[in-house]
Formats: structure tokens, C-alpha cells, sequence
């Protein structure tokens, strides 16, 4: 069994703001430079070892990696980037669907993905990643819509053992090689 490890980044502008933050991009806060770097001490301690990191393209993404593991070598993958959001990126939230039922294809009428365009792109990419013989525990660092869609589309799990995604979360997963498959495993509070 192979073992993925999926982290949210750390606060943003647009976080703060309430503003749709999609493929569009604000820089890290103070506080979550701060939280990256907290959750970079808990990762010290993590009983696990990486073999291999990777990151969203967007750099909210890519610094949080930098800060929880310093110096550390990864590469950046479209496929991990958040869901695109159209003409709402950058708008207040407040606009937006307010049910996961109607955010599922809502974006897509306005030059966005629908959810299951993002599932689909992040279980291929995470499939493909997976399926490499020289992974066995992998890290990587992404969004929290992008997170969210690939769970609840593409992995098994159990709703009400899951309480939310919050900046800095770490989701783990099961991959299964004989049936190309992820099982949702455990969310940890690294913050």
C-alpha cells in the first residue's frame, strides 16, 4: 500500500478578504507565513519519510511547501491547482452558490471548472504520481476546493469521520495498486 499526503496552503490575502481565490493568486499572510512555519515544526516530528514533494504551480502553494520543508527539492504540476473559478475569481465570496450542490458546475457558465473537471484533473495527475514505482510516501501541496472535489469525487471515505479543510490540514490517503484506487485514511491538524 502507497501512502499520499495531501496539504492545504497556508492563509492568504484573499483568504482574509473573503474573495474567490481560484487560478487567480494573493500572497501568504503574516500569519500564515507564521502557521506554515509552525506546521513545518509538527512535520519535523511526523513519524513519516517523503520520498517525494510536489506542489501546486500557484504560489500560495509553492512558498507554503518552502516554508514547511525548507530546502527541500519538488516539483510544481498544473494538476494540482485549485479549482478555476471564471469570472468570479478575485469577487467576494458572498456572491458565489452558497451549497456544494449548487457550486458543482455553477463556475463552468462563467469560464470556470465544474468540480468534477477538478476531480477528474487531480486524481489524474495523483493517480499518475502514484503509479511510480519510486513512491511511496508522497507529499504534496495544494488547494482547498481542489482538495475537497478529489475526495468527495474520486476517493472512499466516511463524511462524518471528516469535520472540514482548513489552511495548513493534511488529509492521508491510501493508494491501492491493484485497484488504481485512494481511501481517505485520516485528516491531521498540523497547526
Amino acid at each position: 500500500m502507497k501512502h499520499l499526503y495531501l496539504m492545504r496552503h497556508g492563509e492568504t490575502l484573499f483568504n482574509v478578504q473573503g474573495r474567490t481565490q481560484g487560478w487567480s493568486d494573493s500572497p501568504l499572510t503574516a500569519k500564515g507565513i507564521a502557521d506554515a512555519k509552525k506546521s513545518g515544526d509538527f512535520m519535523k516530528q511526523y513519524p513519516v519519510v517523503f520520498d517525494h514533494f510536489y506542489s501546486s504551480t500557484q504560489e500560495r502553494a509553492s512558498d507554503t511547501l518552502e516554508l514547511v520543508f525548507p530546502g527541500v527539492s519538488y516539483d510544481r504540476l498544473k494538476g494540482l491547482k485549485e479549482a478555476n473559478f471564471g469570472e468570479f475569481e478575485g469577487h467576494q465570496q458572498y456572491l458565489e452558490p452558497q451549497t456544494t450542490e449548487g457550486k458543482a458546475t455553477f463556475f463552468s457558465q462563467y469560464g470556470g471548472e465544474t468540480r468534477y473537471q477538478v476531480a477528474d484533473r487531480m486524481d489524474d495527475c495523483l493517480s499518475a504520481l502514484m503509479e511510480n514505482e519510486s513512491h511511496q510516501n508522497v507529499f504534496c501541496l495544494s488547494h482547498g476546493a481542489a482538495i475537497w472535489y478529489f475526495m468527495h469525487e474520486k476517493t472512499a471515505f466516511e463524511p462524518l469521520t471528516f469535520q472540514g479543510l482548513h489552511n495548513l490540514d493534511l488529509l492521508h490517503f491510501a493508494y491501492d495498486e491493484k485497484n488504481k484506487s485512494f481511501r481517505f485514511v485520516e485528516l491531521i491538524k498540523t497547526i
